[in-house]
């Protein structure tokens, strides 16, 4: 979507999709080759990221992928849009689950002061909601170097956000859709049986990703019963 929609490639390679995909890395890791003020290492992730083991699966999103005009580059721009599912690299709604935690990561000509004031909007915004137990919610990382693209030209400033949400869980029911319809068949099970892979395991799988899709599920239900409490009052 984003090759499609931002880029306006009608028809993606695997090139272009590694461009995109090696951008969002290349600023996820900018700390660990360049010296900034507030750098964000990925020990830090960890740690502000992960509430539990088993949540941590990450959604990144970016923006720009091209060069911007000056009014569209501002500090708070680039934040609203980076909220925005259009710059996601996952396809799944923000606006329905609940932010765990969030790391924003600015490259370029940025400074504190303009974060905050972005920040402090996005926390009024209906659409993004974090859970009730988790008070902190921003981590923030700013690195001076001056982003590119893949071909050498220069974005000027650039934020990524690395998020953990409950929204994710959409991409675990339809990956459980999907292997509902297949093992309904048995469709290429062969293929895995023949290999010397048992039957049992795909039941395992199953089981073990049902039970993933509720842990997402049990992370937002104490602050959502909360909202629908004070929405009735």
């Amino acid at each position: 979507n984003i090759c499609s929609d931002s880029l306006d490639i009608e028809s993606p390679t695997y090139s272009d999709i590694n461009t995109v995909i090696a951008q969002v890395l290349s600023s996820v890791t900018a700390s660990l080759r360049f010296l900034g003020d507030l750098n964000a290492t990925l020990n830090d992730f960890q740690t502000n990221l992960v509430p539990y083991p088993r949540i941590h699966f990450l959604v990144p999103s970016f923006t720009p992928f091209l060069p911007l005009t000056h009014s569209s580059s501002t500090v708070p721009d680039m934040t609203h849009t980076v909220f925005l599912p259009s710059s996601q690299l996952c396809t799944a709604d923000p606006s329905a689950g609940l932010y765990m935690a969030c790391c924003l990561l600015y490259s370029g000509d940025v400074v504190p002061m303009d974060i905050n004031r972005a920040i402090a909007t996005i926390k009024n915004e209906r659409g993004v909601r974090f859970v009730d137990w988790c008070p902190t919610g921003f981590k923030i990382g700013i690195n001076p170097k001056v982003p590119t693209t893949g071909t050498g030209t220069k974005l000027g400033r650039t934020v990524c956000k690395i998020a953990n949400t409950t929204a994710v869980k959409e991409v675990w029911h339809r990956i459980n859709w999907k292997f509902d319809l297949l093992f309904s068949k048995r469709a290429f099970v062969h293929w895995f049986v023949g290999s010397g892979i048992e039957d049992n395991v795909f039941d395992y799988a199953r089981e073990n990703l049902a039970c993933l899709e509720k842990d997402y599920e049990e992370m937002e239900e104490n602050t959502i019963e909360k909202e629908e409490t004070v929405d009735e009052s």
